[in-house]
């Protein structure tokens, strides 16, 4: 179960927000084998003025700029998976926004599957109860 957080510079943008959501969410279930009727995906604006990249603001170099964090669960995705979606995953986000300053990041965190999950239920005990059914 992915949680995704985008934070994307400049004002919000219905259309923008719904095509980078289906997009990027589909692109990470898919690159992260994971399943996509269980990713959380939240998209947030910054001001470009208030952005700043080497000590100037995204307005004044006349850029976009984004963030994006990937919550997995530690030891599910290899190094090369990982590579491959940064890749991909800059790439479709370039396409998206546009104008794209190259220090635009992305951060996949891993988390311990004792100390992350969802529904009242953490994914170690998902795995647990799915091994005792084998």
């Amino acid at each position: 179960m992915p949680r995704i957080t985008l934070t994307i510079s400049g004002a919000s943008n219905d259309e923008l927000t719904r095509r980078v959501a289906h997009e990027l969410g589909q692109l990470t279930a898919s690159s992260l084998d994971k399943p996509y009727n269980a990713t959380m995906l939240m998209v947030d604006y910054f001001p470009r003025e208030d952005w700043f990249i080497s000590g100037r603001s995204l307005q004044e170099l006349g850029k976009n700029s984004f963030r994006l964090e990937v919550t997995v669960t530690d030891e599910t995705n290899t190094r090369e998976e990982k590579a491959r979606y940064h890749r991909d995953a800059f790439d479709l986000l370039t396409k998206l926004i546009g104008d794209i300053h190259p220090h635009s990041n992305i951060h996949i965190i891993d988390c311990r599957a004792s100390a992350y999950g969802y529904g009242g239920e953490t994914q170690e005990h998902r795995y647990q109860h799915a091994m005792a059914s084998v």
